[in-house]
């Protein structure tokens, strides 16, 4: 009873959320903190002995709000900040005129999807896209493309990698708590996050294309060559996002489990530079220098308009945690955790972390949950060969990614990043990131008959 009473209560909570923000045209972020607070006293109401007490529901919703931006606030700014000075200063018109030069303007969407495919191997989506979302509102204008369709063929390829592949936090804590090699987990991860990025790519052709999203970039290139004479250089355009890109990538070498330049002062530095908020800040000073000397008046306009479009971006997100740090104080593990039993394979990890996943929206507390609830049962269900592991890793990420929807700050970075309507992310973010995972799975699912 306690089970369907739960999920009843969730799912309403998720109807009436939508209804609000689309229909009622509500602001996001006042719609899932009152939302929150609601489940979080009307759960309290029903089970006392559950500790949500008003005092503790406004607690939470304050320290979901505040955990949120701990981990991705400075990097929002910093992102917005770089993409306001690289689109204002044509950094990201060259850089869309290199890649389409590169493989045609035929094949820019895969282009998208295939850059975010790599830097999601090493950085959070979130992170990926704030700092890849000037290259996507550029190729889109420069190919005459929806900027939805870019949005979604990044957001793809990102989520792909971050789902599935370690380095990134939720793939090697599980390959960690599971035992899992984490060598074959990365190969295999690598492998099957290509038809979860080929299946985004073919998504955003032909369902995001019908989403209708210009790019709005504030010059076109003729207007730019005009007013500044020339534009950056690739390499110039490129640096501010390359560097804090390979900045986070070696970081997260180093940091491997193996610790292979060992813990010293080597270690301290590498960590120190490649943490994102470090990272992304260098990568801020680096875009200044592309203002050319008849702007630097305009340096501080240009940071503070950054900031000021960074707001309503972090107070949605802020919200989203908010709102997610009161689903994670709900039962939701204990009531799917009767589901290893059943005999389903490697699908009863994939339910059960779809289940967290839509229920709490961060991939990441989904991932490492459901590992967490699997680990003592893989002997009794068999699952003990170094690739059976390593199946119910990307099975349990194939599950964490179905889907990102209202609770998930990624949705809300890629609708407000990508100028979507709550409705058009719903259309292009969720059902793309549903159509990923349940790929992933029937991949995982047909390897793991062979096993």
């Amino acid at each position: 009873m306690q089970t369907f009473l739960l999920f009843g209560i969730i799912i309403l909570a998720v109807v009436l959320m939508v209804l609000a923000i689309s229909k009622l045209k509500m602001h996001p972020f006042i719609v899932m903190v009152v939302i929150a607070m609601l489940v979080g006293l009307i759960w309290g109401a029903i089970y006392p002995d559950s500790g949500l007490t008003p005092v503790e529901v406004v607690n939470k919703v304050k320290s979901g709000f505040g955990s949120i931006m701990t981990s991705i606030g400075i990097v929002i700014l910093c992102g917005t900040i770089i993409g306001t000075i690289l689109e204002k200063t044509g950094a990201a018109l060259t850089m869309a005129n290199t890649i389409l030069k590169l493989v045609g303007e035929k094949n820019s969407v895969v282009a998208m999807g295939a850059v975010g495919y790599v830097t999601g191997i090493p950085v959070f989506c979130d992170s990926g896209f704030v700092v890849l979302s000037p290259i996507s509102r550029a190729l889109a204008e420069q190919s005459n493309t929806s900027l939805a369709v870019m949005a979604t063929a990044l957001s793809g390829g990102l989520y792909a990698t971050h789902c599935l592949v370690p380095p990134t936090p939720g793939p090697i804590a599980m390959a960690g708590t599971l035992n899992a090699d984490l060598g074959l987990t990365i190969l295999v991860g690598l492998l099957v996050s290509i038809p979860a990025t080929a299946v985004a790519i073919i998504y955003a052709k032909k369902v995001a294309s019908t989403v209708k999203i210009p790019a709005n970039s504030e010059y076109t290139l003729e207007q730019l060559k005009e007013k500044y004479g020339k534009l950056p250089t690739p390499l110039q355009s490129f640096a501010p996002l390359l560097l804090p890109i390979i900045l986070i990538a070696i970081a997260s070498i180093v940091d491997f489990p193996s610790k292979p330049l060992g813990t010293g002062v080597v270690y301290q530095i590498i960590m120190f530079i490649g943490n994102p908020v470090v990272a992304l800040m260098l990568g801020v000073f680096l875009a200044m220098t592309l203002i050319p000397k008849q702007e630097k008046e305009n340096t501080l306009k240009w940071v503070t308009q950054g900031v000021v479009d960074s707001a309503a971006i972090l107070a949605i997100t802020g919200a989203g945690g908010s709102f997610g740090e009161i689903l994670k104080a709900l039962p939701i593990a204990d009531s799917v955790g009767g589901l290893v039993n059943t005999g389903l394979g490697v699908l009863i990890p994939f339910i059960i972390a779809m289940i967290l996943k839509l229920a709490m929206g961060a991939s990441t507390v989904a991932m490492i949950t459901t590992a967490g609830m699997m680990a003592p049962m893989m002997e009794t269900m068999g699952l003990t060969s170094p690739l059976a592991k390593v199946l119910v890793v990307l099975a349990i990420g194939a599950g964490s990614m179905v889907a990102s929807h209202a609770n998930d700050s990624y949705f809300w970075v890629v609708s407000q990043f990508s100028d979507m309507k709550t409705e058009e992310a719903y259309k292009c973010q969720t059902g793309m990131t549903a159509v990923m995972g349940v790929t992933v799975i029937i991949v995982v699912f047909i390897v793991s008959l062979f096993v």
